[in-house]
C-alpha cells in the first residue's frame, strides 16, 4: 500500500520558512491569502494543500510552487533494478532514477567507447576506480587515472579510450530545469 496524499508531504517546512523571515502566521495570512487557520493545520500536518494555497504560499517566499512541493515531499525510497549494455568496447551497469542515471563501466586496456550515450542536457561525472583513462573533448585531452575524476557538459563530443584496463563510476545528472 502506497503513501496517502496527506503522508506524502510534510509541510512543517512553512514554519521554518516563516520563521526564517521573522513572519507570524497572521502575517503570512495577509501576505498571501490564505487564512490562517489554514496555515495553521498545514504546519502541523492536519490537512492537505490545495494547488492554489501552494502556489499561493510559495509566492510569499519567492520560489514556484513546484519549489514547496519539493521541500514539502516526504522523504521516502525508491528501489531501482539494474540493467546493463555493451557500448562498443565497454561493458555498462545502470541504473536510473528521474534526475540522475548511474553507471558502472569496465573496458580492457585499448577498449574505446564515442558518444557513450545519446545525452539530454545532463552532466557527466567520471570517476575513475582502477586503471587509467584516456578522456577526449572537442579542444582537449585529459588522461585521468584511478582517483581521479572529471565533471563536464554532456552535450560535448567526448569519447573514453582505455589506456589500461578500467573501472569507473559514471554520473548522468540532470540540469534542473525550472521552465
Amino acid at each position: 500500500m502506497g503513501l496517502m496524499p496527506k503522508d506524502m508531504y510534510d509541510f512543517s517546512v512553512l514554519r521554518r520558512l516563516r520563521k526564517t523571515e521573522n513572519m507570524s502566521i497572521m502575517e503570512l495570512s495577509e501576505r498571501s491569502g490564505v487564512s490562517a487557520a489554514v496555515i495553521s493545520k498545514l504546519e502541523r500536518n492536519q490537512t492537505v494543500a490545495e494547488l492554489d494555497t501552494i502556489y499561493r504560499l510559495s509566492r510569499v517566499f519567492g520560489m514556484n510552487p513546484s519549489d514547496l512541493l519539493r521541500l514539502a515531499e516526504a522523504r521516502s525510497a525508491h528501489k531501482a533494478n539494474e540493467s546493463s549494455h555493451n557500448a562498443e568496447d565497454f561493458f555498462f551497469r545502470e541504473v536510473a532514477y528521474g534526475n540522475i542515471k548511474c553507471l558502472y563501466g569496465t573496458a580492457k586496456e585499448g577498449g574505446k567507447v564515442s558518444r557513450p550515450n545519446i545525452h539530454k542536457d545532463n552532466y557527466e561525472l567520471c570517476w575513475v576506480l582502477k586503471g587509467e583513462l584516456l578522456f577526449h573533448l572537442p579542444h582537449e585531452k585529459i588522461v585521468i587515472k584511478a582517483g581521479e575524476a572529471i565533471q563536464f557538459d554532456a552535450l560535448l563530443e567526448h569519447t573514453y579510450e582505455a589506456l589500461k584496463d578500467v573501472e569507473m563510476l559514471v554520473l548522468h545528472i540532470r540540469k534542473e530545469k525550472r521552465f
